[in-house]
């Protein structure tokens, strides 16, 4: 069974997923030049549609693309794939080429227009019994290129080490860059240390996380003692918790790294409280479209 929406959005049209065609000269499939964005919906609601599509406006800056649509464009754009959809809770994924050129060169053609995508795919968070006991994850070094602050298509780098926990049965891949953390290959690793939650600041080698930043405005909404910093190898191993947070898995305890048992080998309490918040807030944002 196929997981996407049987309607797709290609350059200005809602059509069959069949019908989508792009030509193989197009630069995003010769040169994987162009961004990505994939926005959660729950109750076919988007959750955090504006700081997604502003985060995936600073992406097409960051390869010098324009922005082919104006947000209310592209809140159109989602709707109408999420009503298409058969499933209630989603995961939109968007997507901006630089276009189709006339020959296979990597300076940037003089006229082209760019290629926009969209679909909509199952949104499947992690089941209660995963919440509870949590997930195993190994480290990697993060090999990646220097622009991870832009979500790009060019993945292959997180594939290759995302595959390297996978062959192990493990959930994911933490990455680290000269003796430091930065993220996961698909979620943003916060810590928690003397029960105050850290968070790695912002660079070129991390994405900014929409669910990190909710994870971290409820944190201190709560009490919650923040401190952003760079955070050390030997911090993330020490840690009393490890949690990776994405529109995916939402707020998930790490609860073994590299077949060490972090904490006491289970979520911790703060895990399990900000669980609880996370999906307060969620429902409450979804019921109502306000906090």
């Amino acid at each position: 069974m196929r997981m996407i929406g049987e309607t797709v959005y290609l350059n200005g049209h809602f059509l069959p997923l069949p019908e989508a065609r792009i030509s193989p000269l197009d630069r995003g499939f010769l040169f994987a030049d162009g961004v990505y964005e994939v926005i959660p919906v729950y109750s076919r609601r988007p959750f955090r549609v504006e700081q997604h599509l502003e985060r995936f406006d600073l992406s097409l800056k960051g390869i010098r693309l324009e922005n082919p649509h104006a947000q209310d464009e592209w809140l159109e754009i989602v709707r109408h794939l999420t009503e298409a959809a058969p499933w209630p809770d989603q995961g939109v994924y968007l997507q901006v080429t630089r276009g189709e050129d006339n020959k296979r060169d990597h300076p940037f053609p003089a006229k082209v227009v760019p290629t926009v995508f969209g679909m909509t795919m199952p949104l499947i968070t992690p089941p209660t019994e995963v919440l509870a006991r949590g997930v195993s994850a190994v480290t990697a070094v993060d090999t990646r290129w220097a622009r991870c602050d832009l979500k790009t298509t060019a993945l292959l780098a997180n594939v290759l080490l995302r595959q390297e926990g996978a062959d192990a049965g493990h959930a994911e891949t933490i990455l680290l860059r000269e003796g430091h953390l930065t993220e996961g290959t698909v979620s943003s690793v916060l810590i928690v240390q003397q029960g105050m939650l850290v968070a790695p600041p912002a660079s070129q080698f991390i994405l900014p996380g929409v669910t990190c930043e909710v994870v971290l405005e409820l944190a201190r909404r709560n009490g919650v003692a923040v401190s952003i910093r760079p955070i050390a190898e030997g911090d993330l191993r020490e840690a009393e918790e490890i949690w990776i947070t994405s529109s995916t898995k939402e707020v998930l305890a790490v609860t073994e790294l590299d077949s060490r048992a972090v904490g006491k080998g289970e979520p911790g309490p703060l895990c399990r409280q900000m669980q609880a918040w996370y999906q307060k807030y969620k429902n409450t944002v979804m019921r109502h479209g306000t906090e």
